[in-house]
């Protein structure tokens, strides 16, 4: 049977404006049961098949209506569940200091490379402070949607403080080995909610990145470096200050390679003779460096009331100036935590204190000297 020149056209030809066809079985010959003529030929569709209704797109790619389910594509018109959701556990131990963030699993991420997927990590902040000081990071999953990690991630020196004005931002970013990573989608959590010593578990929706401003440091704070542990004791026995340096958590990265060399140096101020200085010894390329290290200042109860203890961390560089990378003053003259483990070491001879404080990017005022009773 001839085929004209009509039934081979993607349109309809007919005098009227160009159409498309409604359906292109319906200008060529079908095979199917009972279409058959003169012993297995073909023929044409019967008269009673009349041409479809032109259907909507999705309906002819066989794609489900909002109402019938999911959207298609729907990561790119709807942020609560286009970039996709995280699983995750926190829990805050108080005697500890630590936050323990267990990074579970995440569903349905927004497809970042051209084969669909993605190379999915999870990286970890707390805000107000310096990124690179408080970084932490999962391994990466390599072409998925649907990771899995179940990796216990921990944050050392956390103070009750921190619990009430900090925030954990967890980000999820798909890393290319080409190029920038690319982020996928954030949550931020304050710390505030958590419960000491009760786990929360959160499986949340992404949302998209919120700038990083310096609002967030707050006005005429300083930037935070990192932490440190410390240990202050008043020896009656030999009438002087035992001071500990015990280690520090989440430098911040002085060098090229991601780590610093650091130490640490103490001060007793005023120090008009210059003899008050003492040096830990360098811990070689990290930024969680332990020293267990103790030094011992000869000073009467009463003289000691006066002066100010500045500790100060140190990245150590050959044949060039060290770099500082943060410091803390404890004294009459500080403030918060800083001054009252200091209250409490002049009230409570004798006795160990350890606390954990925090190293900012300037010391604070109460570093200066203070003047002598």
């Amino acid at each position: 049977m001839a085929i004209n020149i009509q039934e081979h056209m993607a349109i309809n030809v007919c005098p009227g404006p160009i159409r498309p066809i409604r359906q292109i079985s319906d200008y060529f010959p079908r095979r199917g049961p009972g279409l058959e003529v003169d012993g297995g030929g073909f023929g044409e569709a019967p008269a009673h098949l009349a041409p479809l209704a032109l259907a909507p797109p999705a309906a002819l790619l066989g794609a489900t209506t909002p109402e019938e389910g999911a959207e298609v594509d729907s990561y790119d018109s709807d942020d609560t569940t286009a970039l996709g959701s995280l699983e995750f556990d926190l829990l805050y131990d108080q005697a500890s200091c630590t936050l323990h963030c267990s990074i579970l699993r995440a569903k349905g991420l927004k497809p970042m490379d051209f084969n669909g997927l993605a190379d999915p990590y999870v990286k970890l902040h707390l805000l107000p402070g310096a990124c690179k000081a408080n970084k932490l990071k999962t391994k990466t999953q390599r072409n998925t949607l649907n990771p899995v990690w179940n990796e216990d991630l921990t944050y050392s020196g956390i103070t009750v403080d921190d619990i009430t004005h900090k925030v954990l931002r967890i980000s999820v970013c798909d890393e290319d080995k080409l190029s920038h990573n690319e982020f996928i989608g954030e949550i931020r959590v304050p710390l505030r909610r958590l419960k000491p010593s009760q786990k929360k578990h959160f499986n949340i929706c992404l949302e998209r990145q919120v700038p990083l401003e310096q609002v967030e440091q707050g006005p005429g704070l300083l930037e935070e470096r990192g932490r440190i542990l410390l240990s202050l004791s008043y020896s009656s026995r030999r009438h002087g200050l035992l001071v500990g340096i015990v280690r520090c958590a989440h430098l911040a990265a002085m060098d090229v390679n991601g780590y610093s060399d650091p130490y640490v140096k103490t001060y007793l101020r005023p120090d008009v003779d210059k003899k008050s200085k003492h040096k830990t010894c360098v811990k070689k390329k990290t930024l969680n460096p332990e020293f267990n290290e103790e030094f011992f200042y000869d000073m009467e109860l009463s003289t000691l009331a006066t002066k100010t203890l500045e500790v100060t961390v140190w990245d150590y560089d050959i044949g060039k100036s060290n770099d500082f990378i943060g410091g803390v003053s404890l004294g009459p003259g500080a403030r918060g935590e800083a001054r009252k483990h200091w209250s409490d070491c002049l009230q409570q001879p004798d006795t160990a204190l350890e606390r954990w404080h925090t190293l900012t990017s300037q010391l604070p005022p109460a570093a200066g000297a203070l003047p002598s009773a």
